[in-house]
């Protein structure tokens, strides 16, 4: 569909009323950002944790995607009644390149080797490294697509320690990629908790994707037996507070990996666990710790 872009410039304080009622108005998006961006007036704004609220810049420039075929006069109208009295509002019309939004978010990804010996293969590619064990996993809503270092930490556990014919559980699964080797690599029965009901949709779809048998349960629901391997890639505090149920799904002389850990955390962590499992790390990756314990 060919769109156009009405580019206002307005005063602080009004982007995020003004956006609300663009978007009522009939408006396909708005975004802001600062009027001076690329000049040597430009104000960077982080939104650090704790900062507290207000304006975003002095002038902001909002960007009004329409249908190019729409009448741009009453988005006009609509934003010079917002301003109010004084200066007449300064805006203009651009043109929106047609572009194939899909290809060019897909271009985005391209296939990783997560571990030695794992490819994680979009859908849309062909394996760079047919001999290799190649994981179809698109970008979606649920986190793990083999890019970030905690589930690359995760996987060369999962290849270096899981054996064919173990059970394994992929505790917070996400996409299910952890699960997914696991299965591939010969493991079974291969079992996926998470919280997220959509992360469990996108788990069985990447499973049926990659001929795999998952069992997959929400966090209230109990696997109702004790796993040879589990893996959590979640974060520390998570981790801190499920101990003593992580503890309880392991059998003796299982193994247990956690990830989602920062160097400065590791410590800390291992002596949570240390009275179920004996401890040490793993593996570290660009400030990020895999820890694994062996089930007393």
């Amino acid at each position: 569909m060919p769109l156009k872009s009405l580019v206002l410039r307005i005063p602080s304080g009004l982007a995020d009323s003004l956006s609300d009622l663009l978007l009522e108005a009939g408006a396909q998006s708005v975004s802001v950002e600062d009027a001076h961006t690329g000049t040597a007036q430009e104000h960077p704004i982080y939104g650090e944790p704790g900062a507290q609220p207000g304006g975003l810049w002095e002038e902001s420039t909002v960007r009004v995607l329409l249908d190019a075929d729409a009448d741009e006069a009453p988005f006009v109208a609509l934003a010079s009644r917002a301003c109010g009295d004084g200066d007449p509002l300064s805006w203009h019309l651009e043109a929106v390149a047609e572009d194939d939004w899909v290809r060019a978010s897909q271009a985005q990804f391209v296939p990783v080797e997560a571990a030695p010996g794992i490819w994680i293969v979009p859908s849309w590619h062909e394996p760079v490294a047919p001999e290799a064990l190649n994981i179809r996993i698109d970008p979606g809503l649920a986190f793990g697509t083999g890019t970030h270092p905690t589930t690359q930490l995760c996987l060369r556990w999962v290849r270096g320690r899981v054996a064919a014919g173990s059970s394994f559980l992929d505790y917070g699964c996400g996409s299910g990629i952890l699960a997914i080797v696991a299965a591939r690599l010969g493991a079974q029965p291969v079992y996926g908790i998470d919280v997220d009901p959509d992360a469990l949709g996108a788990a069985a779809e990447n499973a049926r994707q990659n001929g795999v048998r998952i069992a997959l349960l929400r966090a209230s629901e109990k696997p109702g037996m004790e796993f040879d391997f589990l893996a959590a890639n979640i974060l520390a505090n998570p981790l801190r507070m499920l101990a003593p149920a992580l503890a309880g799904l392991v059998r003796r002389e299982g193994r247990i990996a956690l990830s989602g850990i920062l160097e400065s955390q590791a410590g800390e962590l291992s002596q949570v666990y240390e009275p179920f499992f004996d401890m040490s790390a793993f593996d570290v990756q660009d400030g990020w710790v895999c820890l694994e314990g062996l089930r007393r």
